[in-house]
């Protein structure tokens, strides 16, 4: 959701209606705690899987009889922290904390921040968002409590129940974030997340959901090594050799990812980060065309990646990457190259055009959230252009004839460069018992420029804690810090519209990333503002408060006229309104050209800048001038979403809230108000004189020419008068010891002065058609 796309795309991509973008995401991996931290590992080519002490082992609960057996492998691509879990900020008793499975309380703040991440707070959105996901094997409930006890006997049982079981995975998330699109569990072993990935794209494109979240979870606990025995897919070597001839096996990993999905028409339409775009996605299942149920075969394999590839509309010789399933088994792999090369030879003979890669070669195999950890490496590849290299290949498998094949092992990071074409890459997942996916993805199209005119920016912050709220602070902080280049007009737009509101709040005024960074950092600015709303404060009540004339000076609201098209949108129009009863534009006494230094004066001999300023103080101009300023002011606030609960004004102010209510037309309002300007100009003119008494000592002193003309505070008033009963009122005041200040006003208004004007003022307000307000 925010207002400008970090992209620096080029090439024109052709469309089909039919592509899905990729708007936000989010994971643990082995070796980072976020995507950030994931590139750059995959960026260093570095392989974040852990090899255990005995000593770490022992602690882990790991039998020691293992340590030197021979099937023991010492090696497991671990995510860090899983028994870390905010419960309270999902509203969850740190009982049922306890009960729950690590992957259930992941896959929750993974989606958390997948929508965070995309800008949006799922109950602010008006549309469906749709859940799509799948989970690991339940180890945390074999390990840790007993799996012999007969369930649903007791409320803890119960508790145990829904807090594993795999079908509630999804809808919790749903449940917890008020979400009304479809909420599913969807389970296909290996290829898991991927799977629902498509299932979400066809959601998205089915109408069902508006925005969907989709992703996988596969957590062991504990994370210590694995028994491999002869035979497994499983390394014994605690490293992945994919296509290698080494190849011997893939090594056990924990993870999570989530992306958000989002129709691209409408992530254009709604200027969101786009990381990339899924032109079309394909599922299908091997049948029996294999040796065995968890072999992987060849046909299905072929049909689904040529099916993705027809879904997109795009010919293989198009696509440049390839993010394979990539065990590193001795056998999987030849079958992946042969069935890759088989579909990609649907639609060109060329060789080794196309780079090739294994993500398990860096962080191991995370079993159902393989596929979306596949699908978030080759997304950032292409936002970034930049190939990450595959590891731990030296010799191609000799099984593979990879100078036959479309297909190279990429071993370095990269650029990746388009030939002419957008970048567009495919990515496979393969479960056991034969269900394959495979995704078509391209980069995200060139983003149209949307800044904003503002110089200045509200960044706020909301967290349910002060500890938490002082962490979100230095999160921005550092974010500001590492991304020098931002837009600062986005971060601000996505913090107020994006995030959810908390009681602990917080928020920073700035020019410029560096700005706003300077004035987090320096504890005691006066830019930064903290407090504290409890929910039983509720919606605070708002009102807007419209004066009269006095304050007005040339070149009022001058930076937002130029600054902002609403103010400029709204001036404008009021003016050409007023152009039959003024007689000339307003905007040329408001602003006034700037006059060159050698021709100071008008013809008239006066110089330009007086001249404004003194039609701008009489009052058939002043009082149109208020108004346009305040109703351009007004309808500014409420173009962003701040609405009154109630509005009151004063004299000219009056006209304001009474237009802005309905009450009358704005064409009618101005009409009124200029009419009103011009009858008081023709009045005698007078003096208006601020008093500090209440208003039953005011009235005692004023004779038969002054009248109190407005009651400010109960020990504020104002008098209205011919001038020298003005006089002599302020030498009786000075007597006594009041104070006083006269009002820069031309005539004596809102006093029996006035009094001539009414009939006429009657005849025009006759013409005027009068509403209920509709405030």
């Amino acid at each position: 959701m925010e207002t400008s796309a970090s992209t620096t795309t080029t090439t024109t991509a052709t469309t089909t209606g039919l592509e899905i973008a990729i708007i936000g995401m989010s994971g643990r991996f082995p070796g980072a705690s976020t995507i950030e931290q994931f590139w750059q590992n995959l960026q260093e080519g570095r392989e974040s899987i852990t090899f255990f002490t005995n000593e770490e082992l022992e602690r882990a609960g790991v039998d020691p009889a293992l340590f030197d057996s021979p099937t023991y492998v010492k090696a497991c691509g671990v995510m860090e922290n899983v028994e870390l879990f905010d419960a309270a900020f999902f509203g969850i008793s740190p009982h049922e904390a306890r009960l729950m499975d690590p992957q259930h309380r992941f896959f929750l703040e993974c989606c958390w921040e997948a929508l965070e991440a995309a800008g949006y707070y799922s109950q602010r959105y008006e549309g469906n968002i749709g859940v799509f996901g799948g989970v690991g094997f339940e180890s945390y409930l074999f390990n840790y409590f007993d799996t012999n006890r007969r369930f649903n006997t007791s409320a803890e049982d119960y508790q145990i129940f829904l807090n594993h079981g795999k079908d509630f995975l999804a809808t919790r998330v749903a449940y917890k974030f008020g979400l009304r699109g479809p909420a599913m569990t969807i389970l296909t072993a290996c290829s898991t997340s991927l799977v629902a990935v498509h299932v979400a794209c066809q959601s998205l494109l089915s109408g069902e959901s508006d925005m969907a979240l989709a992703g996988g979870v596969a957590i062991r606990v504990p994370q210590t090594g694995y028994v491999c025995e002869e035979g497994s897919v499983i390394s014994p070597e605690g490293h992945c050799y994919a296509f290698d001839a080494r190849a011997c096996g893939t090594v056990v990993g924990s993870g999570v990812g989530v992306v958000l999905l989002k129709r691209l028409e409408d992530a254009l339409a709604d200027h969101d980060t786009i990381y990339a775009v899924i032109k079309g996605s394909a599922v299908n299942n091997d049948g029996d065309a294999k040796a065995g149920y968890t072999a992987p075969g060849v046909e299905g394999q072929i049909r689904v990646i040529q099916a993705a590839h027809r879904m997109a509309e795009v010919s293989p010789d198009s696509i440049s990457y390839v993010e394979a399933h990539g065990t590193g088994t001795i056998l999987g792999d030849p079958i992946e190259v042969t069935a890759l090369t088989q579909a990609f030879r649907n639609g060109t003979r060329r060789t080794q055009f196309c780079a090739l890669g294994s993500l398990k070669t860096n962080i191991g195999h995370l079993d159902t959230a393989a596929g979306v950890a596949s699908l978030i490496k080759t997304a950032l590849a292409l936002k970034h252009r930049l190939l990450p290299p595959s590891l731990n290949f030296e010799t191609p498998n000799p099984r593979i004839d990879f100078a036959q094949s479309p297909f190279s092992v990429n071993t370095t990071l990269t650029p990746w460069e388009a030939g002419g074409s957008p970048l567009r890459a495919g990515v496979s997942a393969f479960g056991f018992g034969g269900t394959n996916v495979h995704v078509v993805l391209e980069e995200a199209p060139a983003a149209e420029p949307f800044g904003s005119s503002r110089s200045w920016h509200l960044l706020p912050l909301s967290a349910r804690s002060g500890p938490a709220l002082d962490a979100a602070t230095a999160n921005l902080a550092e974010h500001l810090q590492h991304h020098p280049g931002l837009n600062l007009a986005d971060v601000a737009y996505t913090l107020q519209v994006g995030r959810r509101p908390f009681d602990h709040r917080r928020a920073v005024v700035g020019r410029s990333p560096d700005d706003a960074l300077d004035a987090l950092r320096s504890g005691g600015s006066q830019r930064v503002m903290t407090g504290f709303c409890p929910p039983s404060a509720g919606e605070r009540s708002l009102v807007f408060l419209f004066p009269g004339q006095g304050a007005q000076y040339v070149r009022m609201a001058l930076d937002l006229y130029r600054a902002e098209p609403h103010v400029r949108q709204q001036v404008d129009t009021c003016a050409t309104l007023l152009l039959p009863h003024l007689g000339q534009d307003l905007r040329t006494l408001l602003y006034p050209p700037p006059r060159p230094d050698d021709a100071g004066m008008d013809e008239d001999g006066e110089d330009g800048e007086e001249e404004a300023t003194r039609r701008i103080n009489q009052t058939e101009i002043t009082q149109p001038a208020i108004f346009v300023i305040e109703y351009a002011l007004a309808s500014l606030w409420m173009e962003w979403g701040v609405r009154p609960q109630a509005m009151l004004g004063h004299s000219i102010g009056e006209f304001v809230a009474a237009c802005l209510a309905g009450v009358m037309s704005l064409e009618d309002a101005l009409m009124l108000v200029a009419m009103r300007g011009k009858l008081m100009q023709r009045m005698p003119h007078g003096t208006m004189l601020s008093v500090a008494l209440p208003p039953e000592e005011v009235r005692e002193l004023l004779g038969e020419d002054l009248s109190l003309s407005a009651v400010n505070t109960p020990a504020q008033s104002v008098v209205g008068g011919p001038t020298a009963a003005i006089d002599r009122l302020e030498k009786v005041l000075t007597t006594h010891g009041v104070e006083y200040r006269r009002l820069h006003t031309s005539h004596a208004f809102h006093s029996q002065m006035m009094e001539p004007m009414l009939e006429p003022f009657a005849a025009y307000a006759q013409r005027v058609k009068f509403n209920h307000p509709g405030w």
